[in-house]
């Protein structure tokens, strides 16, 4: 048998495709856009975690199972990747989230950019399915 003329494009773990998801950094990775955003995200996680002790120790431990499974079936309603995202209006709803104005409320859509690549349906689903690697859409590698 020949062996394969071709050379991978994995190493190690993550497929490199340099045309269809950009130039890959390791900065971005390690570091967070910006600082804040890691004391917002562990201030959250903070909050979530005692509300679901204050819920479990008013009504008992079965409730934030509940809510949890909840969160993940609303969380995996989705539409197909294209030009109309999903709005995951139901999980909105159950995590309250519909009563803040963030500042995605406020400042520009991060679609709406002039580097905003358009989603690549078919690449989308194929990530969806698992028959291919990297992020459904490329612009927010």
């Amino acid at each position: 048998m020949e062996a394969s003329k071709t050379i991978a494009h994995e190493i190690g773990g993550v497929q490199n495709d340099s045309l269809r998801f950009g130039l890959h950094g390791v900065k971005s990775d390690i570091v967070e856009p910006h600082p804040l955003q890691s004391a917002y995200r562990s201030t959250k996680n903070t909050q979530e975690e005692i509300g679901r002790k204050i819920l479990a120790n008013t009504y008992g431990s079965a409730l934030p199972l509940k809510m949890d499974l909840d969160r993940q079936i609303l969380s995996r309603f989705q539409r197909p990747p294209g030009p109309i995202p999903s709005s995951m209006l139901g999980l909105d709803a159950f995590t309250g989230s519909l009563d803040h104005i963030g500042v995605e409320d406020y400042l520009n859509d991060p679609r709406d950019s002039e580097v905003f690549r358009p989603v690549d349906m078919h690449h989308g689903m194929e990530v969806r399915l698992g028959l291919s690697k990297g992020p459904v859409c490329p612009s927010f590698i």
